[in-house]
């Protein structure tokens, strides 16, 4: 059973907090939290992410941007980042956790699986788009995890 969820992006100040908000509101019996490889510490949701987060409900506004570290992933049942490369970085740096780290988009594009772009510093578009692919990742695997409680089941 998955109670313990860590979403992971470069700067943990776009994607991971606003897909962290995301899957806490929907997974109320989840604990949900968010870290950055190279984190922009201390910083908040960039105001782009935090602007379209808001506007479909989520709160970002007490987000914090925080460093990546070995018992962020230990305390973590699932592990989820935005492309294979921030994978590979994990299992690089942090051999033991790969079995519990996946995309967040690996169900998007008929299961075939999409990283989803950093929009830092890029124009509105991609800001937009990022947060599309958040939303509709995030959905399918609430649908995965509600149903079985296991990402790699059904």
């Amino acid at each position: 059973m998955i109670r313990s969820i860590l979403v992971v992006c470069r700067g943990n100040v776009c994607r991971s907090p606003v897909a962290a908000a995301m899957l806490q509101q929907r997974l109320p019996h989840c604990q949900v939290s968010s870290a950055g490889l190279t984190a922009l510490v201390g910083q908040g949701v960039e105001p782009s992410a935090r602007a379209l987060a808001e506007s479909a409900g989520f709160d970002v506004s007490g987000h914090s941007a925080r460093q990546l570290d070995a018992q962020h992933l230990a305390e973590a049942d699932l592990v989820l980042v935005m492309s294979d490369e921030q994978r590979r970085m994990i299992s690089e740096r942090w051999p033991q956790a790969i079995g519990k780290v996946m995309r967040l988009g690996y169900w998007l594009a008929q299961g075939e699986g999409l990283d989803i772009p950093d929009p830092y510093r890029r124009p509105a578009e991609a800001f937009q788009r990022a947060h599309q692919l958040i939303d509709e990742a995030c959905n399918q695997w609430i649908q995965r995890l509600s149903i079985t409680g296991s990402p790699l089941r059904g």
